[in-house]
């Protein structure tokens, strides 16, 4: 069964790098984000918000594995190939490897053209932050940060969960996810309300973040200092991160690129201070956008190779301990 989980991440990964997530097609996560939006509506209010809001967590996952769970229990009993086809084409929609590739290059054309208000905009679609008094230095350091923290988010976590459970957990782990996106912010409205989304988008994320991480300095050239410098500085400030998942793959990018990341952000006027990571070995420049995505696209086929190896030993133990069991 593993073989088959990762014969589908396989073709789900070149469904995602040829057709992406058109805008203009139906997609999962909008119908998750529509019925999250609604019981939002109606049950953050009043008391027992956090209650309330692990209710949702509870439905929102049950839905997404019923129908999935239903779906590839269909396919596969039609034909194994129908079957591995239904789910690569399901866990293609949870990896945005191209949507974050084409955003960030979104923001780097207009940088090249000095278009400085158009990059702002572009990257207000992708980020949380204020954009409308940025720099070309701080659109940059925004851009490479997005990239980076999703290499893991987008991309390599759910095939990760798509590993461990095919099309179903890679559902959930987006279901979780979307969760978190819409409402688990530390504000007044969502404080109690988006506990459970961001403790469950914490633990879920957490093996996903580390492995690509340290993967990412594995298979990545640095552009400034030694890999052994990377490593150290990988391990000294993943850490200094809001999240305690999104510092390891920041962390990393800023390692490999030898630029600093992290520091002032503005939100809805409000200034937030984030501890420095990185050392600012040079300054960043439009042109490290480009290779933070080369960071990611190295690192994603990595990880699916990794999961091959992974899946290759999982089965040949699996064949040598039922042999074993009959001998």
């Amino acid at each position: 069964m593993i073989i088959q989980h990762v014969s589908a991440i396989t073709l789900a990964y070149i469904i995602d790098r040829i057709v992406g997530d058109p805008p203009s097609w139906p997609h999962p996560v909008k119908w998750m984000g529509s019925l999250i939006s609604l019981l939002d509506k109606h049950w953050n209010r009043g008391k027992a918000r956090k209650w309330k809001g692990f209710a949702m967590v509870v439905l929102i996952l049950f839905l997404v594995l019923l129908v999935t769970s239903c779906i590839t229990f269909i396919a596969y009993r039609i034909h194994i190939v129908a079957g591995v086809l239904m789910e690569a084409v399901l866990i293609s929609t949870t990896i945005a490897q191209k949507g974050l590739q084409d955003a960030a290059l979104e923001v780097y054309r207009p940088l090249q053209d000095h278009q400085l208000d158009e990059a702002r905009k572009k990257l207000s679609y992708i980020v949380g932050r204020d954009t409308n008094q940025l720099d070309e230095r701080e659109i940059t350091r925004g851009a490479v940060e997005t990239v980076a923290e999703n290499t893991s988010d987008g991309v390599t976590a759910p095939m990760f969960w798509a590993f461990v459970g095919g099309a179903p957990l890679a559902f959930v782990y987006r279901a979780v996810n979307t969760c978190d996106s819409m409402v688990g912010y530390k504000n007044d409205r969502y404080h109690e309300f988006g506990f459970a989304s961001a403790k469950l988008d914490d633990l879920m994320n957490w093996i996903p973040a580390r492995l690509t991480g340290m993967l990412m300095i594995l298979v990545n050239k640095t552009l400034q200092g030694s890999k052994k410098e990377a490593w150290q500085l990988l391990f000294r400030d993943a850490g200094n991160h809001p999240s305690p998942n999104s510092g390891w793959c920041e962390a990393a990018a800023a390692a490999l690129l030898g630029v600093q990341l992290g520091g002032r952000n503005t939100y809805k006027g409000v200034v937030s201070r984030r501890a420095l990571i990185g050392n600012p070995l040079r300054p960043l420049t439009s042109n490290d956008i480009i290779e933070t995505i080369k960071i990611l696209k190295r690192t994603s086929l990595a990880f699916l190779i990794l999961l091959w190896v992974g899946g290759v030993f999982i089965e040949l133990a699996n064949t040598w301990f039922q042999s074993a069991l009959f001998i």
